[in-house]
């Protein structure tokens, strides 16, 4: 699903180059969940970036799903992310000026989707927000926006999601319900989930931890306790549903 090919991204500071990333190799099959671990400055943002194709790398590759995004046009690289890839910032980048039912909606309507209110109504009542639809961002908790970001990104099915730093402004009990919302897509839709994250104990959770350590990857590993997020969809003598006391985490079909 991910393809990362000799990925190197240099920049310029003060007349001097610097690398943020150094020949970067790894492939990501679909529906697997992957962190992405290192110290502050390790790269790790700027390559979960270049995977959403928000920017380029200076030398290499990056394919999705087959198609290679670092040679594509914005005009075009903006609709195949619309349709491939949701993306969760660190710092939620809701629109303010827009609600939360609003801000879901807006790549519903970008994609032609008919009834774009309705689905993103169910979309917040899936992440438990089903009374907070007509809020703006700054009436709503940084739990709550974070649902909203979630919510979006996941609003037009993409089968790749990719999330910065997803629990980092959360405190421990709200960042654990936003990975159980991300864990419910990955396992109810076959989501393909990437994360960036200094959480160990999150990290550990993935099937998959790619350790980046002065822009390189430092080891690819598949942690022991990871098996847990296989259990759940895979023990048939237990329900494969996370437990939750807001929402049963169904996000529409």
């Amino acid at each position: 699903m991910i393809t990362v090919t000799d990925v190197s991204m240099v920049l310029a500071a003060g007349g001097h180059s610097v690398t943020i990333l150094d020949r970067i190799n790894f492939e990501i099959p679909a529906k697997q969940t992957v962190a992405i671990v290192g110290p502050s400055g390790s790269g790790k943002s700027t390559l979960l970036g270049l995977m959403a194709g928000l920017d380029r790398p200076s030398t290499g590759s990056i394919h999705l799903d087959g198609t290679d995004i670092t040679t594509m046009a914005e005009s075009r690289m903006a609709r195949f992310r619309r349709e491939k890839v949701g993306y969760i910032f660190q710092s939620f980048h809701l629109i303010p000026t827009l609600t939360a039912i609003e801000n879901v909606a807006v790549p519903l309507e970008l994609s032609g989707e008919r009834r774009a209110g309705d689905r993103a109504a169910d979309l917040l009542s899936a992440v438990g927000l089903s009374d907070r639809m007509g809020h703006y961002p700054v009436q709503l908790s940084g739990g709550e926006q974070q649902r909203v970001a979630v919510a979006r990104a996941f609003a037009c099915r993409p089968p790749i999601l990719l999330a910065d730093e997803p629990t980092g402004n959360l405190d421990s009990a709200t960042g654990s319900h936003i990975v159980d919302l991300l864990l419910a897509l990955h396992r109810d839709h076959g989501t393909t989930l990437v994360l960036v994250t200094h959480d160990t104990t999150l990290a550990s959770g993935m099937q998959r931890v790619l350790s980046l350590r002065d822009g390189r990857l430092e080891s690819d590993n598949m942690p022991s306790n990871s098996s847990f997020v296989d259990d759940m969809s895979t023990d048939s003598g237990k329900s494969n549903r996370l437990p939750s006391t807001e929402s049963s985490f169904q996000f529409g079909s």
